[in-house]
């Protein structure tokens, strides 16, 4: 019997946001870069499982993905950084910071060579990464830059809110902390409504653990702790959202609210000139969509997670996204996924949701008895005595 959203344990809720995340990675890299038209007309319909490569057998040498395997429950480079970052709570045993970043994560990128799925090969994670994720290891160990701005100059994208679920896990049912600690540790790499967006995915994920937590208290906490564009892409996102319980009707609804926030523009793969540059004004495409998906599937992990994938344009990040908070709300990703996605990526997909929650706990216990001696010391310096 699968326990109620509302009993779950923090090991079950960390679990199913992370496999979570991880399986609606390999689901939506097949088609990401594609329109939901395009992506009917390839599968002869909408897609409802793992499916296999774009171009089949020719995914080696086919443009624009080679040489890159996405498809046959292959995961990307969204789960791969966020392993990378519960790596790095693993070492520290405790809240993360800009320089956390630069100390522990552009090593790990930089000098261990580790399984890439998309590849079938082992290699130093830099090789798969993207050109953002690059600009980690080219500012904090070649550059020297201070970590708290290095992500200053970075093209805007969703490359640091991606890989934040471990950050609103770590702060499980505390999403103020949450934000605050995903913009500082994305300060070293992204700057803007890049930035932002980590803050807030994170502070959703967080308020998805908490026990009780709802679709709109989920929302309803993104949008009290969101600035300016991302704010306003949410609120537009979620208010058309609301009205659908199909994503079929919402496909096109949902990218009319966000396009006007969306500096990439109506082809994915021809950004627009302004695209991805700093803005008060704009936001992130890919969070806003994932809130909006998870309101269209109720929460449902599989409902949510296929209306992400078949959005299409960067819908492995948005899968990632939606499929955390799924997962951090109580319903998790379905079993024959999770393992297909495991196999085929060969990845063990719990150890890294084991060693999170004994991180959270640890860092929990840290919490309490530095907030307890500060209680103490102020109640020192109150005493009228």
């Amino acid at each position: 019997m699968t326990p109620s959203p509302s009993t779950l344990s923090l090991a079950d809720r960390i679990t199913h946001s992370l496999v979570g995340a991880a399986v609606g990675d390999a689901l939506g890299g097949p088609v990401e870069g594609y329109s939901p038209d395009q992506i009917v007309e390839r599968h002869g319909g909408r897609v409802h499982g793992i499916v296999g490569p774009w171009n089949g057998d020719r995914w080696r040498t086919a443009r624009p993905i080679a040489p890159y395997h996405k498809g046959d429950g292959h995961v990307t480079d969204d789960t791969l950084m966020t392993h990378a970052l519960i790596r790095v709570y693993a070492a520290v045993g405790d809240h993360l910071d800009a320089y956390a970043i630069a100390d522990h994560l552009v090593p790990d990128l930089l000098t261990t060579p580790r399984w890439i799925p998309e590849l079938e090969a082992e290699a130093l994670p830099l090789q798969r990464i993207f050109l953002a994720e690059k600009w980690l290891v080219a500012r904090l160990h070649y550059g020297h830059v201070d970590p708290r701005e290095a992500g200053n100059g970075n093209i805007v994208n969703c490359g640091a809110a991606m890989y934040m679920a471990p950050v609103g896990l770590v702060n499980a049912a505390n999403p103020t902390a949450a934000y605050a600690e995903a913009l500082d540790i994305a300060g070293a790499h992204q700057s803007s409504y890049g930035r932002e967006a980590a803050g807030v995915f994170a502070a959703a994920v967080a308020a998805a653990c908490a026990p009780g937590a709802t679709l709109a208290s989920v929302v309803d906490t993104a949008l009290s702790l969101a600035k300016d564009g991302t704010r306003a892409a949410i609120e537009a996102v979620a208010e058309v959202a609301s009205g659908h319980r199909d994503f079929e009707s919402a496909l096109t609804p949902l990218r009319t609210a966000v396009a006007p926030f969306d500096t990439v523009g109506p082809d994915y793969r021809t950004p627009s000139l302004g695209a991805r540059r700093p803005s008060r004004l704009h936001a992130i495409e890919e969070l806003p969509i994932a809130l909006g998906m998870l309101l269209v599937g109720e929460g449902d992990y599989r409902r949510s997670v296929l209306a992400a994938v078949n959005y299409g344009r960067d819908c492995d990040s948005i899968a990632t996204m939606a499929g955390a908070l799924a997962g951090a709300l109580g319903s998790p990703p379905p079993p024959d996924w999770s393992k297909q996605v495991a196999e085929a990526s060969r990845l063990d997909l719990h150890a890294p949701a084991r060693t999170l929650t004994e991180v959270t706990q640890e860092i929990f216990a840290r919490d309490t008895s530095r907030r307890r001696a500060h209680e103490r010391a102020f109640t020192a310096l109150t005493d009228p005595r």
